[in-house]
């Protein structure tokens, strides 16, 4: 093992005054922000939203291309690599790494095996923070250059692989979306001229009786926050952390019922118009608060199309429709009142057909991409751990 701070140069980036207008009026070095580099998988920078001039070199930190980028204040843990020389801000701290020791891409991924660790040193109420002393103390199992070639060669091929089932299920996404428009128009123009009503008007809209902290199991009956209702909503494989008991679950049924295929659940914070259409007759119940329940009651109303056209008008117009002082969530007398174009119901099962003929491939590619994150887990716990 060997602490990150003895396998090359660590910076923390800055900022170049904005006020001097002269840092900023010409596109001549990139400079990366934690907004440029995404979660999950490794990154490679060749452009960012934001550079500055080249006058502003001297007053940046200035990064050679092949180091490898950290964000280390806010989301901990995002980690890249930069294919252009650089500069970067504040919250990001960077290893120019001695290549006699170690290759960047293998850095990169031993960093990111480590970064629930980070997580835990930053851990902070308000704004986690992982300074450059912690950042530089945190440990990476060292191969030799020649087994680092070999474990960058697998995880790579295996990156990529993860990629393209990711790529092909957005396109599906994408399709399923132009269809929709294609056969029903645009909620806010609806200019097919299709019957509106408010959703009220053909289906309950509310949410959960309230479940205490105390009254969650480690097993029994699973209880789904918004998190999880989500990650549902996007065809991923979700294992429960929190259930409560059957008789709970029981007495909930008795007060206020429990959804049932066909109901449509969302989290409250829903900019992505994340709506998770029930799909079997599992029993599980949900947070209060941070997730919304639909429940169809107008037997002209398609559950499928429902889904789809409260995803088109929420993501048309989130903004208008969400509130809140710190998050913008989704209200329930707001989603009440949502105006819903109501075709003939064969059109909407038209759609539904067409939906869940794609939603078969999209369930294999899905398990495809399953398998292969695990297998990317597995050989990450063996290289790294």
């Amino acid at each position: 093992m060997i602490k990150i701070g003895d396998i090359g140069k660590i910076l923390t980036g800055n900022t170049p005054k904005t006020s001097e207008t002269e840092n900023y009026n010409s596109d001549d070095i990139c400079f990366v922000k934690p907004s440029d580099i995404p979660e999950n998988n490794i990154s490679y920078i060749n452009d960012s939203e934001f550079y500055i001039s080249e006058t502003a070199r001297s007053k940046a930190r200035i990064l050679p291309t092949q180091s490898v980028l950290v964000t280390c204040i806010g989301i901990i843990g995002k980690v890249a690599i930069n294919q252009v020389e650089c500069a970067f801000n504040q919250q990001i701290n960077a290893i120019i790494p001695d290549l006699k020791k170690c290759l960047p891409n293998y850095l990169a991924y031993a960093i990111q095996y480590r970064k629930e660790q980070m997580q835990d040193i930053a851990n902070a109420a308000v704004v986690p923070i992982l300074n450059k002393t912690q950042f530089s103390n945190i440990e990476i199992n060292l191969l030799s250059l020649d087994k680092q070639h070999e474990t960058i060669t697998v995880l790579c091929k295996i990156g990529k692989l993860i990629s393209l089932r990711k790529q092909q299920l957005t396109k599906l996404d994408e399709l399923v979306t132009a269809r929709f428009v294609e056969m029903f128009g645009e909620s806010r123009s609806n200019l097919k001229g299709w019957q509106t009503v408010a959703l009220q008007e053909i289906a309950n809209v509310g949410s959960s009786k309230r479940v205490f902290v105390e009254e969650l199991k480690k097993t029994g009956i699973p209880f789904f926050r918004g998190t999880e209702i989500g990650a549902l909503a996007e065809g991923k494989r979700v294992v429960p952390e929190l259930f409560i008991t059957q008789e709970h679950y029981q007495s909930l049924c008795e007060a206020t019922g429990a959804p049932a295929m066909g109901d449509l659940l969302m989290p409250s914070i829903c900019p992505d118009g994340r709506i998770w259409l029930v799909d079997n007759e599992s029993p599980f119940y949900f947070k209060d608060g941070r997730v919304l329940w639909v429940h169809p009651v107008n037997k002209k109303i398609n559950g499928c199309y429902l889904q789809h056209a409260l995803k088109e008008t929420i993501m048309a117009d989130y903004e208008s429709i969400a509130s809140g002082t710190t998050f913008a969530e989704l209200k329930i007398f707001a989603l009440k009142a949502l105006q819903i174009m109501v075709p003939p119901l064969k059109l909407q099962e038209l759609f539904s057909n067409f939906v869940a003929n794609v939603e078969r491939q999209r369930l294999t590619i899905q398990q495809s991409l399953d398998k292969l994150e695990v297998l990317k887990k597995s050989l990450m716990q063996k290289y790294f751990g």
